[in-house]
This record gives C-alpha cells, structure tokens and sequence, in this order.
C-alpha cells in the first residue's frame, strides 16, 4: 500500500487485523500517520469521558426516573441594546454531540456549527425573545425568569425535571434544579445556551444593517467603549433598554420615547 491508501484506511476506522499489519510497517510515513490516529482515538476518548461527566446532572435524574429532561439558559442579559434571549432544550438520553460546551467558551463558528447539530438531535426545542420595552417595565431578572418559564411550559415535551443555569425557576410537578455555572456543567443547559446564543448573535448582525451607527455586529449590544461613544453622539435607539446605564440617566425627563416591545415565542422543534 501506498501512503495515500494507508491515510485513507486509518480515516475510515481500521479493524484490528488491517491495524496489526500497518503497526509492522516500518516506513517514517506510515508511523507519522500511526501517530496521528493514535492521538485521534486518545482525544475521541478523552472528549466521551467529558460529556459523560457533562451529562451527570441528567444522569441522576434518568436514574430518578424522569424520562425527559430540559436544560434552561439565556443570552443577553447584561448587554445595553437588543432582545433577552431565552431557550430551552431537551435532549435524547443516549445523546452524543462532541463539542458541546458553555457557548461562552465556543468561538462563533463553532456555535454555529453545534447549533445545526443541536437542532438536528434533540427532542424539543423553545426560544423566548423579550424586548426592551418590557426588559424595562418587569426588570432583567424578572425578565429572565418569566421568559424560562414560558419556554419551559411550551416544550413539545413535557419535561419530568429541569436543569436551569443560576436561576430558581419552578414548574407545578416538575423537578427543578438550579446549578451556579450551569453551561459548564450540564449537557442540556450548555445545548440551551448555544440556542440562545446563537440566536441573538443572528439578530444583532440584522440589527446592525438597520442601525449602522452603532457596531451591534461586533458587541452584540455590550457597553464596549466604541458603543458608548455611538450613544453619546447618535442617542439610543429603539432597541436600547432604557433602564440600562447610561440610557436611564439620559431618559430622566422621558424624552426618548419608549423601547421595542416584542415578546416572541417559538418552537423550533
């Protein structure tokens, strides 16, 4: 075998015989790609092992005896322009998907990619989008908290326990559970944070076509300083939370008129 047949043999999963005989061929080429596919088994199992303790959280509910199992997170609730972002996911118990992780730690391209595959695998999926408008009448916590409930109660399935990223959300007959830095440590969570995530991410770049002068396809709405400096030149525009510093102090007289007032939910699956 040449080079290129020996490459394409380790690439399709060898079995043990044709894997015995490539070990006993003594060409540098051969063992360089011997060494890669070696690595590439030892990262494979390395990454099972994470998600099993990533899945160990759902685990101990399975073993309760819940059957469907929904993880709650949100984006955007620090930033000065733009909706909460709040999803909900509930995936397989045999779920495998390499790569999931708190969307905070994935670069976007990889959210992007994960998105797909979340979506393509998991059971049921809800995302609430809240605007400024009531972000400003309820408050950003109370925001959060009512946008999980409603994402979790619309569910295609009816979630037997919740795991919820640092919020003390409760449904009626439901086991709820709240986990400090939940993204990092339950699969379902950090599925439901790459929903939200990505999901705002997307309406910020289309905001940002609207609303050129503020960069909203670079900082997401965060008060970086070149956001700050847009604001203090143009003023806010509809889609800044105006009970959000430095809007507040800018609206003390009313005279900016109210925010953008959408409450959406939707079933992506």
């Amino acid at each position: 075998m040449n080079i290129k047949e020996v490459k394409k043999i380790l690439e399709a999963q060898p079995n043990a015989e044709e894997l015995a005989i490539l070990r006993e061929d003594d060409r540098s080429g051969v063992q360089k790609l011997l060494i890669a596919y070696d690595k590439r088994l030892a990262a494979d199992e390395a990454e099972k092992v994470r998600f099993a303790k990533l899945m160990s959280n759902e685990k101990a509910f399975y073993e309760a005896g819940c059957q469907y199992i929904a993880g709650c997170d949100e984006a955007g609730r620090g930033p000065l322009a733009g909706p909460l972002s709040v999803a909900a996911v509930i995936l397989p118990r045999d779920v495998f998907i390499p790569g999931l992780n708190d969307s905070k730690k994935l670069s976007a391209k990889k959210r992007e990619e994960l998105y797909t595959v979340i979506c393509a695998k998991a059971l049921s999926i809800t995302v609430n989008l809240v605007g400024p408008k009531e972000i400003d009448a309820l408050n950003i916590y109370e925001a959060t908290r009512r946008a999980m409930i409603n994402c979790l109660s619309n569910l295609s399935h009816v979630p037997d326990a919740i795991l919820v990223d640092a919020m003390p959300v409760t449904l009626p007959r439901t086991k709820c559970l709240s986990l400090i830095h939940g993204d990092s440590l339950s699969a379902s969570i950090a599925a439901a944070s790459i929903i939200a995530k990505v999901t705002r991410d997307r309406i910020m770049v289309e905001l940002d076509k609207e609303f050129p002068h503020y960069g909203f396809a670079g900082h997401k709405g965060y008060g970086c300083e070149a956001h700050m400096k847009a604001i203090a030149q143009y003023g806010p525009c509809k889609w800044h939370r105006r009970s959000f510093e430095p809007i507040k102090s800018m609206n003390k007289n009313n005279e900016l008129g109210e925010g953008v007032g959408k409450n959406i939910l939707t079933k992506i699956k």
